[in-house]
């Protein structure tokens, strides 16, 4: 009979061994693969976002440091800045795209707001806001060709003007600023308010109707249930309307274009028309190229210092 050793013995006397069952994964390792999951998901966006947007900025103020006509090329530095902030035709396109600002901020998004809110629980508002939201269907160039129909010098409105004996009232509308600044950011104003109102009428739909119900029971009526209860109610809404209105009237262009394309002279323009005029029509890409980023950036800082504020905000502010 064979002799068992010792560790055989011992063997015997516990059996055969397990396998030792893995760890089960901790707080960290889930973090990890999270991480991944996501950072696969963003990978793709990320990557448009660089390929579309960051690397064309990045190549375009590396143009702007040239002076550039399209055939020779020669390295300025930063001379196409110090051209561009003392040309006194820059002035005046910052000027107009300051009033572009606050004219489609006042405007558009305060007629959106308000008719959202008259038309959105009565019998005839399904009518109002379809007349309302139709110019918003239509192209930029239809908008203008309409509107130079009407304001042109022996347009519509002199010619009703004329014939009402409100003679005295006839313009020149389109050819002396800061008049044509002034109706072409009516004549955006008619297409662009039917956007805010629809979204103003998402926000509205999504306010509870006990909010409303109960603030009606502790009195409030008319404006001051308005100001106190839908109004920061629609923060939300707001905060997006009013956001695109700032970036889209800081890159106002086709209704410009079309109307008068910044005349007389330069007197109209915007820095969006500037940027157009010094590349593609005097050919000069290097002090175009540098409008574009000073364009670009003033674009980014608006959109950030605003949205910086709101996110800075506590529910119930003003917007």
């Amino acid at each position: 009979m064979d002799v068992l050793t010792t560790a055989d013995e011992a063997a015997v006397r516990t059996g055969p061994r397990r396998p030792k069952a893995p760890a089960p994964p901790g707080p960290r390792s889930d973090r990890h693969r999270a991480a991944i999951w996501v950072g696969a998901f963003l990978t793709p966006a990320v990557a448009l976002v660089l390929l579309l947007l960051v690397v064309p900025f990045l190549v375009t103020a590396w143009r702007s440091l040239f002076d550039d006509n399209g055939i020779t090329a020669h390295f300025v530095g930063l001379s196409n800045y110090t051209a561009l902030f003392s040309d006194p035709d820059f002035g005046r396109s910052l000027l107009n795209t300051v009033l572009w600002v606050v004219g489609t901020l006042v405007l558009p998004v305060l007629l959106g707001l308000l008719l959202a809110v008259l038309t959105h629980s009565v019998r005839w508002g399904a009518v109002a806001r379809t007349a309302v939201v139709i110019p918003y269907a239509l192209s930029g160039s239809a908008t203008a060709l309409l509107w130079t129909f009407l304001l042109k010098s022996d347009g519509a409105v002199n010619q009703t003007l004329g014939a009402v004996g409100l003679g005295g009232w006839q313009q020149e509308w389109l050819l002396h600023w800061p008049m044509n600044t002034l109706v072409m950011i009516v004549a955006t104003t008619w297409q662009a308010t039917g956007a805010s109102l629809i979204l103003f009428l998402i926000g509205l739909q999504t306010i509870p109707s006990d909010t409303i119900e109960a603030a009606r029971l502790d009195g409030a009526q008319g404006l001051q249930l308005f100001l106190r209860v839908i109004v920061p109610q629609l923060r939300p809404m707001t905060v997006v309307v009013v956001g695109m209105s700032i970036v889209n009237s800081l890159k106002t262009f086709d209704i410009v274009w079309l109307l008068t394309q910044g005349g007389p002279g330069t007197a109209s323009e915007t820095l969006a028309l500037t940027m157009y005029r010094q590349t593609f029509t005097l050919n000069r890409y290097g002090y175009g190229a540098a409008v574009s980023v000073v364009l670009t950036v003033v674009v980014i800082a608006a959109s950030w210092l605003y949205l910086r504020r709101q996110v800075g905000q506590r529910p119930g502010e003003g917007v």
